[in-house]
């Protein structure tokens, strides 16, 4: 009997084991601090379910601090690397440009999201824009995305292409020969990821 039993549990606990492997997803991930990239300036691939599991495996690999809170309103990332979240300002993350309406440990993620989280202040409409960065043909496109993920043109949009700073275009820049990564600035948005 006790023999069955141990089989039993241990057969439960693989189906629970793989179940959690099964509902990973291979994801995106970049960590934007309050005033410079903490992690995944080009957005590497992990494995994750959720957009907080996301964060703690980023936070393994790129060896930085990364802290859970609960609270009645569920878990909360309340600080990573120096700062803690206070008053308006705080962690927040958002899923393929867009912000969920729910916690980071209640998004199942899916092969092929990112999985953006930066540090924030909000104001009455909300956070910041966050930046993202596109390229085809040697010119870089920036586009600014709001909390509902729509796109908009980026004001005063700066990119940065080894070391000097060039405007940036809605509709494409042509930065001209390079050698490192180049990525973008704007007044009141979240920098962009980093782009060859």
């Amino acid at each position: 009997m006790l023999r069955r039993s141990l089989i039993v549990a241990a057969a439960l606990a693989a189906a629970l084991a793989l179940a959690s492997v099964a509902s990973a997803a291979l994801v995106h991930i970049r960590v934007e601090g309050k005033t410079l990239t903490i992690f995944g300036a080009t957005e590497p691939t992990i494995v994750a379910s959720t957009p907080l599991d996301a964060l703690e495996s980023a936070a393994k690999a790129g060896e930085f601090y990364a802290h859970v809170t609960t609270s009645s309103f569920g878990n909360y990332v309340d600080q990573i690397g120096f700062y803690a979240a206070s008053g308006d300002a705080g962690w927040v993350f958002k899923v393929d440009r867009a912000s969920p309406p729910v916690a980071a440990d209640q998004v199942q993620l899916k092969d092929g999201d990112t999985v953006e989280w930066y540090y924030a202040t909000f104001g009455p409409n909300g956070g910041p824009p966050t930046l993202e960065l596109f390229v085809k043909s040697g010119c870089y496109r920036v586009a600014a995305f709001d909390d509902n993920g729509k796109e908009s043109a980026a004001p005063g949009a700066l990119l940065h292409v080894d070391g000097r700073l060039q405007k940036a275009s809605y509709t494409g820049t042509c930065v001209g020969p390079h050698h490192g990564l180049v990525w973008a600035t704007a007044p009141g948005a979240i920098r962009s990821n980093r782009l060859p």
